[in-house]
């Protein structure tokens, strides 16, 4: 699934580079989101790793970003991660933001930039563009932040709807992690659809059950 927004903003002349970050890996539930983002210029002031931003300054980044930048986000499912692992469903969610943002933009970059120590290339069959990974890219890089605020604010937001029908497991704080309250609910009421019966903990309760 991939869910992507057009923006009136045009694009500068010159290079055309896109940042790439993904967020949820780690959860025990949910979606792994990645974004993408073309920065506009001039780009918008206080972007950071969005792990360091607060909740409310997250939120107006993502604002600024989606009024005045190009951004799109890929999406991949619980199914999916089972199916083919969670190192390749986050390569396949980058690829997935990357077209969806290309195809808006009717161009392809000049290059993809990264957040981490690898990339989509040669990892994913779909993957065509230039690309280059950044350790710690979301905290230097720019547009590698802005998208960390894109992913990170979508895919909170889907945990938060999923919580209003699971509300024991605490989608809405914890946005799926495996937190005690998390791991409590996970034995008391057992995993949902939503659940990654590939990660050990949810693995490992299934087998007990």
């Amino acid at each position: 699934m991939v869910t992507s927004i057009s923006s009136p903003v045009a694009i500068a002349p010159g290079r055309l580079i896109i940042g790439v970050d993904e967020a949820g890996r780690g959860p025990l539930a949910g979606p792994v989101v990645a974004g993408a983002v073309v920065l506009c210029k001039p780009r918008p002031s206080g972007l950071d790793d969005s792990k360091k931003l607060s909740g409310k300054r997250r939120a107006e980044l993502e604002e600024v970003i989606k009024r005045r930048c190009r951004w799109a986000v890929g999406v991949v499912g619980v199914e999916e991660i089972d199916r083919i692992n969670i190192f390749g469903a986050t390569m396949l969610a980058m690829t997935r933001a990357v077209a969806a943002l290309c195809a808006q933009l009717e161009q392809d970059p000049h290059e993809v930039l990264i957040d981490g120590n690898m990339t989509p290339h040669g990892r994913t069959a779909e993957w065509r563009w230039n690309a280059r990974a950044i350790v710690g890219g979301d905290a230097v890089e720019p547009c590698i932040s802005a998208a960390s605020i894109i992913a990170k604010e979508h895919r909170d937001r889907l945990m938060r709807e999923l919580a209003l029908a699971h509300p024991h497991y605490g989608w809405e704080r914890n946005a799926g992690y495996g937190t005690a309250q998390h791991l409590e609910a996970l034995r008391t009421h057992g995993p949902t659809i939503h659940h990654r019966r590939s990660f050990a903990p949810v693995a490992q309760l299934e087998m007990a059950l």
